[in-house]
């Protein structure tokens, strides 16, 4: 079992020990010392990086695993023979980061417990932001914000975090948060005074207002509850430059302020779907202004149409398609639409005895693409660099083939 010097000084950053145990695994080295500093992916918090100094030799640690038997593995970058002895140097700046993540989510979860009575069911570090799961049905943009609040409250007064280790019995005496379900030995309790106490195996600030911040970001029901996202000290610091700087970008372009973005957006947004309507409706009269166009030039029973729009979309030609077959008896439309995604669509008046779907299958099969659809209605996309004079030869080889099977 490796000694944890991490769990008596967060802030431990350099340490000496002994290489016990060296191996190959998958590719990388793994290294087991009588004793570290370095924390080791557990708790939803990640693993700390570093180097091993040896010599006038450095060897970067580039990943740290708990194992089952209470031994600290350290993933290397090279081998380090046992018995050698090391100094170890942990990415400080890395374990700041995790210490303030770590510690502001006690202080979060404190916080839920006391205003709302959700307790955390799990938590998780990511390389960006954490996230903590509640256990309740729904949590509202006023709970969020009144639990950020008090949450800082508490960062501000500067409370003590201190470190203590008790039996499990003891423990189940001290009233705390959480118990965890399954422990063999003491507990390592850490106690944010007169507000949280609750076992827990990670790197912790010495006082409240070393965390620095807690921003959260995001609330989303999840299977489990309620996932809040948040970050805490410079994260919070970082995230905050980075909404402002992108609200002020955004600002300049409506010539308004920051605060004024949710109603320009919203204004912005109404004229795009007021417009996306006028479009359509000409889109529609030009569709109908088409299919008069090409029934008048069109002759014979059933009336087939074949033609390709190098200049219009699917949209286009499937309104075109539509406008074709409605209220007629004898019309078959073969369109192909070059803009954008490169679409076919076949439609037929309702009555007719061919089958589009089918047709579409054998386009399809033909020119490659995906596609498909019912007896009278079927669309398919071709693909990007699709030679649109062979199309054209094929769909009026399909309309010949129309026209001399009886309908």
């Amino acid at each position: 079992m490796t000694d944890r010097l991490y769990y008596h000084d967060s802030f431990l950053y350099d340490f000496d020990a002994r290489v016990v145990e060296s191996a190959e695994r998958e590719g990388k080295y793994a290294i087991v010392l009588d004793r570290t500093a370095f924390y080791p992916t557990s708790g939803g918090q990640v693993h700390d990086t570093g180097t091993f100094l040896l010599d006038s030799k450095e060897v970067a640690v580039i990943e740290v695993a708990d194992e089952e038997d209470g031994r600290i593995v350290h993933f290397t970058s090279e081998p380090i023979g046992v018995g050698t002895a090391v100094k170890g140097r942990i990415e400080h700046v890395r374990r700041r980061d995790h210490m303030q993540q770590h510690s502001g989510q006690h202080v979060l979860s404190a916080a839920c417990i006391r205003l709302f009575n959700m307790p955390t069911v799990s938590f998780h570090m990511g390389e960006e932001s954490c996230t903590i799961d509640l256990e309740t049905s729904a949590l509202s943009a006023a709970q969020a914000q009144k639990a950020e609040m008090l949450a800082n409250e508490i960062i501000a007064e500067d409370r003590p975090i201190t470190i203590s280790f008790v039996s499990l019995d003891q423990a189940r005496q001290l009233g705390l948060r959480k118990l965890p379900p399954k422990q063999t030995g003491d507990l390592r309790l850490i106690d944010i005074t007169d507000f949280d106490l609750t076992a827990c195996g990670g790197t912790h600030a010495r006082a409240t207002g070393q965390i620095g911040a807690i921003l959260l970001r995001k609330i989303e029901k999840v299977k489990q509850g309620v996932r809040v996202e948040f970050v805490c000290g410079l994260r919070a610091v970082n995230t905050a430059r980075l909404d402002y700087s992108t609200l002020t970008e955004a600002a300049a372009l409506y010539s308004s302020h920051i605060h004024d973005i949710p109603q320009q957006v919203r204004k912005s947004l109404e004229e795009t779907k007021s417009g996306g309507k006028t479009q359509h409706k000409l889109l529609e009269e030009l569709a109908g202004f088409y299919a008069e166009r090409l029934l008048a030039q069109t002759a014979g029973s059933p009336r087939i149409i074949t033609t390709v729009f190098n200049d219009r979309d699917a949209v286009f030609i499937k309104l075109l398609a539509q406008k074709l077959t409605a209220n007629k008896t004898d019309v078959i439309a073969l369109l192909v639409a070059g803009s954008g995604q490169p679409t076919l669509v076949f439609a037929q008046s309702p009555g007719q005895k061919s089958n589009m779907g089918q047709l579409m299958k054998d386009a399809m099969a033909e020119f490659g693409g995906r596609g498909g659809g019912s007896a009278d209605l079927a669309q398919g996309g071709l693909p990007a660099d699709a030679d649109f004079g062979k199309v054209e030869k094929a769909l009026h080889h399909t309309a010949k083939g129309l026209r001399t099977c009886p309908q």
